[in-house]
């Protein structure tokens, strides 16, 4: 090496202004050298620290591919290959974690520990040198201050003395102290040297040695393993791209195909409704009642699995039971808050829910679909070709007749010029038929082709209002909205029997058989059968006040009577067999007779879980309308007695009177006999003969009496 600057030692003692310059040039070289190895010990730090975490992660990343066979993936299932992959992996990579960690071991040997010495004990020696030389050159400089002060009276000369020894003795010290701060200097620039060096030249052994060991792992097996993996990498990737190019072509047709279906509710004259679902999935909201009035909405993931409604809420694993919808009933309804509702009820009329869809469309297609499940259709093997051929039939079994201006336009159905199918084709939603009903064609239950009412005003209300003119009761004036414009009598207000029910109309139809309830439940088949086929969705709901005369439909806003039904005219009332929440009642219209026999029309109503209790409340009605009746007869029939009686009496004073006036005349006459018996005029008049005829009016007299006692 070439040779390096030193500070002359020898001059220390003289301490001349240019060894204190060459002095500072050394310092600024040393503070250099300071500062250099701080960064270097820093650089050669983070070089050891990241080894260190290297060797760890390598390490943990050993342990981890030897635990891959104990974890269980919900998507990955029992790979042998790729275990026996990762397994041999980690073998490799736990040979080199040990490799790394010998590296680290060296590291800290070799290269660490040199230049920590050089950054701890060298540079700090030469900074405590630093500071004692300053020290005492700071005392040297004061004693030579005083010693120069005295003054040559011999009175001084103890202080003189005491001046000669601190000068001797500070210098003596800066001389020392200056020697050996020149003599580390000095040493400091081999140091420097060899701090710099040394560490280097172990750190790079240690990588040698690292990559020799390295070297005796990698064999040629080795190699020939990471080829194959590459290749099957290589692959991998081939078919993921294959794949994702398949899926960004998917998501193309998708997003073409999709863009009419973001329409929240598209129109259904143009989107038909598949009415031969058997299986359907979709959100919808669930109506949650919190009180009497108020209620809550909760969006759900509602799906039919088989012949149940199941739901699913986002972020569950698994979806819960709804309910069985194996003979239920569904049909929409009108909810003040929301649209597109409808309700489900089960078969045994003791769970209902009320579900909301997202359009109409959605609306139809889930009520049409649960319709299908009702029936069991899904069980076939080919349910959605039995669900149209099954739609289809009950579309051309049932004409429905939806509006009041319709009903007017078709007749009564007196002769037809097409055969009518035949209406045991179509299975029943409501449950199964009765053994009676089953024995008895359904066409001498319900006339074939009859329509359907589906509004709150049938043909009977008017049958009624004509039959209230003519039998002299009071002009009942009938609106087309069934409104009454005629105010409540005082008899239904001072009934015994007043019990109010909410119900909903659901149609009527003109029947034919009225003795057994098996024609209320046909009736109620055919008429939801209709609304489902035909989208007839809204529901009127009303009043229905059971008296002890009559049953009213009464709007429950405005008050008014929509129609009234005599309950001498109520011959059949009866709930349905399963669902109890339907119950309807048969009317004789007596506006006139079809074929020999009265007009019967029977009304059909959904209730809430209130069917039966609204049927005894009508056969208590009927009992009271028939002791009214029959008291009424036996009062009228009193009151007549009581007015024969009355009249007789009247004859009987009459008679009476005639004969006493008779007997005053015949008085007078008598009188006026006798003055002329006495003057001799020659008149007599026979007395024992009046006497007679007195008698003889008396035995009438009580003749009479007798009689009229009897």
């Amino acid at each position: 090496m070439p040779g390096m600057e030193k500070l002359p030692i020898e001059e220390t003692l003289e301490d001349s202004p240019q060894t204190r310059s060459l002095l500072g040039v050394f310092e600024e070289d040393a503070a250099a050298i300071s500062n250099y190895t701080n960064q270097l010990y820093n650089a050669m730090k983070r070089i050891y620290d990241a080894q260190n975490e290297l060797s760890a992660a390598t390490h943990l990343t050993s342990k981890l591919l030897k635990e891959y066979e104990k974890q269980r993936f919900p998507l990955g299932g029992d790979d042998e290959v790729m275990t026996s992959t990762l397994q041999q992996f980690a073998q490799v990579i736990d040979e080199l974690s040990s490799c790394h960690a010998v590296l680290s071991t060296q590291l800290a040997d070799a290269m660490m520990f040199s230049i920590t010495q050089f950054k701890e004990k060298d540079l700090k020696e030469m900074l405590t040198l630093s500071e004692v030389f300053a020290i005492a050159s700071n005392d040297h400089d004061m004693a030579i201050n005083k010693y120069s002060r005295l003054s040559k009276r011999k009175e001084n000369e103890k202080i003189k003395l005491e001046a000669t020894e601190d000068l001797y003795t500070s210098r003596k010290k800066q001389h020392q102290t200056m020697m050996h701060y020149f003599c580390a200097l000095n040493t400091l620039q081999y140091k420097k040297k060899i701090a710099l060096l040394e560490p280097l030249l172990g750190y790079m052994q240690a990588q040698i040695n690292f990559f020799k060991m390295g070297s005796e792992h990698m064999t040629q097996q080795l190699e020939e393993f990471l080829t194959n993996i590459g290749a099957s990498v290589q692959g991998v990737r081939r078919e993921m791209e294959t794949e994702l190019e398949t899926m960004h072509q998917t998501i193309q047709d998708l997003e073409v195909a999709s863009d009419s279906l973001y329409l929240p509710d598209p129109d259904t004259k143009i989107f038909n409704s598949n009415k031969n679902l058997t299986r359907k999935t979709g959100y919808m909201n669930t109506r949650h009642k919190t009180r009497l009035v108020s209620s809550t909405w909760e969006r759900h993931y509602y799906f039919t699995q088989g012949g149940n409604l199941m739901r699913q809420a986002r972020g569950d694993v698994a979806g819960g039971l709804v309910m069985d919808l194996d003979n239920c009933t569904v049909m929409a309804v009108d909810c003040e808050d929301r649209r597109y509702c409808f309700q489900i009820t089960a078969f045994d009329g003791k769970k209902a829910v009320v579900l909301q869809a997202e359009s109409k469309k959605e609306c139809e297609e889930w009520i049409a679909t649960i319709n299908n499940i009702s029936k069991r259709i899904y069980l076939s093997e080919n349910p959605e070709e039995l669900a149209a051929r099954v739609n289809q039939s009950a579309l051309e079994a049932v004409t429905p007749s939806p509006s009041f201006q319709q009903r007017h336009e078709i007749s009564r159905p007196t002769v037809h010029s097409r055969p009518h199918p035949s209406r045991t084709s179509s299975s029943s939603s409501l449950g199964s038929e009765s053994p009676a009903l089953s024995a008895v064609s359904l066409d001498s239950i319900v006339a074939p082709d009859t329509p359907i009412q589906f509004d709150i005003i049938s043909s009977v209300s008017e049958d009624l209002s004509n039959q209230a003119k003519t039998s002299g009761q009071g002009a009942r004036r009938t609106n087309p909205f069934g409104e009454s414009g005629e105010p409540e009598t005082e008899e239904s207000e001072e009934s015994i029997l007043h019990q109010l029910f909410i119900v909903r109309f659901l149609g009527s139809m003109e029947v034919k058989a009225n003795e057994n309830a098996d024609v209320i439940c046909e009736t109620m088949r055919q008429i939801l059968a209709a609304r489902a086929i035909h989208n007839i969705f809204r529901m009127t709901e009303s009043h229905l006040l059971v008296t002890g005369d009559c049953l009213k439909l009464i709007d429950p806003q405005t008050q008014v009577t929509r129609l009234r039904f005599p309950l001498q005219n109520v011959v059949l009332c009866a709930t349905h067999k399963e669902n109890k929440r339907l119950f309807g009642f048969v009317l004789h219209t007596g506006g006139g007779r079809i074929e020999g026999r009265p007009v019967s029309v029977c009304y059909v109503f959904e209730s809430n879980n209130e069917g039966e209790k609204i049927c005894d409340s009508v056969g208590l009605g009927k009992q009271i309308a028939f002791h009214s009746e029959m008291d009424r007869r036996t009062t009228d029939k009193q009151k007549e007695l009581d007015r024969e009686k009355e009249r007789q009496l009247k004859e009987l004073n009459k008679q009476k009177q005639i004969e006493k006036d008779l007997e005053e005349q015949s008085r007078l006459i008598a009188a006026s006999s006798r003055p002329n018996q006495t003057s001799g005029e020659g008149q007599f008049v026979p007395v024992g003969n009046s006497s007679q005829s007195e008698d003889n009016d008396a035995g009438n007299d009580g003749k009479k009496k007798k009689e009229l006692e009897a």
